[in-house]
């Protein structure tokens, strides 16, 4: 028996809505759904900005899976199932995105977690058309849909927030996409790891980089270092390459989840660890990357991370690499620092 999230689980409940359809799924869908609705309609794709997800389309040839910050390939979707992200201006973000795409008299299905605010939906709509409540089971509503105007030419470049960001000595501009960490607002977590950090030299990566603040302080500070950042989200990768552009840096960004496209060895590792997967805290990523760590590292490497004081995470590095230091405390978060010896 599959078991699939609440909000696919309203989607199964509603299969006729998909009879005959081009599916498109887009948002923050995090299970195989896809597979049981691809039997019910003509095809199914996904359009999504999380690399994890996209990676393991490759098992399902029949699934056409999409990553990015925006869909540029051609679709014959007559059809968008949306998962309501967290962040609602994502959600206005993908709309936006997506109804310029998929054009008129294209149905929209939309599902979400009642406390993830998905009933905005009706109003946010209506700028293409017009939405309605159909069902709602396990804290979760289905909506249906149709676009009947043309929506907006979309243009990326309207979509970045961009705001100045002085942390101690460096200031700089950051863009940042919807839905991206940080978005618009400095992170208390960073800001400590960026006042703890001492002076770096080598190959640096930045995990988890989201609009690239980190990555691009710790560039600006150290201009010797090679820095590279990676993220799991694509809005996180284009938010960050715009940054280091707009700061006149280089570096090198690329999507990965935890290490599945890092390569090659540093002599730095540096990151404020996401926690959070959807709206639930969620250990394994973090984890993963603690205790991997050493095999990225150069024999004399370090890491450096910022975390809540209530994550269990010294045990974890203490395992992987011998020995823990706590660099800096408040009373909120902890700077923990490992060299691979």
């Amino acid at each position: 028996m599959t078991t699939y999230t609440a909000p696919s689980q309203i989607a199964q409940r509603q299969l006729d809505y998909f009879n005959g359809k081009h599916v498109l799924i887009a948002g923050e869908a995090e299970d195989l759904f896809c597979l049981e609705l691809e039997k019910h309609c003509e095809s199914v794709e996904v359009f999504t900005t999380h690399y994890g997800y996209h990676q393991q389309f490759q098992r399902y040839p029949q699934i056409r899976s999409y990553f990015g910050a925006q869909l540029t390939d051609d679709t014959q979707a007559d059809m968008l199932l949306l998962y309501w992200p967290k962040a609602k201006a994502e959600a206005e973000y993908l709309l936006a995105m997506l109804m310029d795409k998929l054009g008129p008299q294209t149905e929209i299905c939309v599902v979400g977690e009642n406390r993830s605010g998905v009933k905005s939906i009706e109003k946010m709509f209506a700028q293409y058309g017009v939405i309605k409540k159909y069902d709602s089971a396990r804290r979760c509503s289905f909506y249906w849909g149709q676009a009947t105007r043309q929506a907006q030419p979309f243009d990326i470049q309207q979509w970045f927030k961009t705001y100045p960001l002085t942390v101690g000595e460096t200031t700089l501009t950051i863009k940042s996409l919807p839905g991206v960490f940080s978005h618009g607002e400095f992170d208390k977590g960073s800001e400590l790891l960026l006042s703890t950090l001492p002076r770096l030299s080598g190959r640096t990566l930045d995990f988890g980089c989201g609009a690239g603040v980190i990555g691009c302080v710790m560039a600006t500070r150290n201009p010797n270092i090679t820095i590279e950042m990676c993220d799991i989200s694509a809005l996180a990768v284009e938010s960050s390459k715009a940054t280091l552009k707009e700061n006149g840096l280089t570096g090198h960004v690329f999507a990965s989840d935890i290490y599945s496209d890092v390569s090659g060895k540093y002599q730095n590792l540096i990151s404020n660890p996401p926690f959070h997967s959807g709206l639930d805290t969620n250990y394994c990523a973090a984890e993963q990357l603690l205790s991997q760590a050493p095999q990225y590292l150069t024999d004399s490497g370090q890491m450096i991370i910022v975390a809540n004081n209530f994550l269990k995470y010294p045990p974890i590095i203490q395992q992987s690499f011998g020995q823990c230091e706590t660099l800096e405390k408040n009373n909120k978060f902890s700077i923990y620092s490992a060299q691979k010896h």
